[in-house]
């Protein structure tokens, strides 16, 4: 079985300040890792890899050239081959754009490594939370997706997805080549090994860069391709006014504010 997984660098978002003046995100000093949910799907990948020790995993990303160490994390803990996306032609790319040069590169890639049977994402990353760039992919390639998976099993032509609902999980099969993006499972992510982690350091990572989609259209890529548009940001204020309530019991505590919303008008 032939898997590909999209990843993606972003900043880790337990060390983010806002700059209090010009109200964006302070990115100096502040450590990349490899988006959560993209690990998830890499997990999801391994343990198909475990029962299935034939599968091959090959990791794509796309960003600055920095971004070979989140490559190399993948290369650690599962992943037999990874390929980054870099050039300053698709820099400022928004959702749509990224989605279309991946989509590209994915047809490339498989000049080379022959069709994939399944790619897996993560179902957002933690720096924009759009959710679209995996089912963009899909739409791209017109591949048949499913979204909130939590593992993947294969079983002949097909994919087996326990698929997360609000009501619990499902299970949807889809006949494969497919697309899954990945949400957050119950079990923990594997860790790297030594000896893993040493062939990753000295593994050699493809640089893919403008030169190599001689045919790729322009208008579809960077900022020229990009039709979302930032109008403002901003940091929420902080509410200052509020009212405190100590009472020696729940049922005292209810009734108080009780008494304090209808003083406001408030009927629940």
């Amino acid at each position: 079985m032939n898997i590909l997984v999209c990843v993606k660098q972003v900043p880790d978002t337990t060390e983010i300040r806002i700059d209090p003046v010009k109200k964006v995100l302070i990115r100096e000093g502040v450590p990349s890792v490899v988006n959560p949910f993209d690990g998830y799907a890499l997990e999801a990948a391994a343990r198909i890899k475990d029962k299935n020790p034939d599968t091959r995993i090959t990791v794509l990303c796309m960003g600055p050239m920095q971004a070979q160490d989140a490559l190399r994390e993948c290369l650690s803990i599962a992943a037999d081959k990874a390929y980054l996306v870099s050039g300053r032609g698709f820099g400022g790319s928004d959702t749509l754009a990224t989605s279309h040069i991946l989509s590209q590169a994915i047809k490339k890639l498989e000049e080379k490594e022959g069709r994939f049977d399944a790619i897996f994402c993560g179902k957002q990353a933690i720096d924009g939370d759009t959710a679209q760039v995996g089912p963009e992919i899909a739409e791209h390639l017109h591949l048949t997706q499913v979204t909130y998976g939590l593992e993947a099993f294969a079983d002949g032509a097909f994919l087996k997805i326990k698929k997360e609902t609000e009501a619990g999980y499902e299970i949807i099969q889809a006949k494969m080549p497919c697309l899954v993006t990945f949400t957050k499972p119950s079990w923990h992510l594997r860790y790297p090994t030594i000896q893993r982690k040493l062939a990753a350091d000295k593994a050699e990572i493809t640089i893919l860069t403008e030169e190599d989609f001689p045919d790729i259209d322009k208008s579809r890529i960077g900022l020229a391709g990009s039709p979302t548009r930032v109008k403002k940001t901003f940091v929420p204020s902080k509410q200052k006014e509020g009212v405190k309530i100590e009472e020696d019991s729940a049922d005292k505590t209810a009734r108080k504010l009780m008494e304090l919303l209808e003083k406001k008008g408030i009927s629940l």
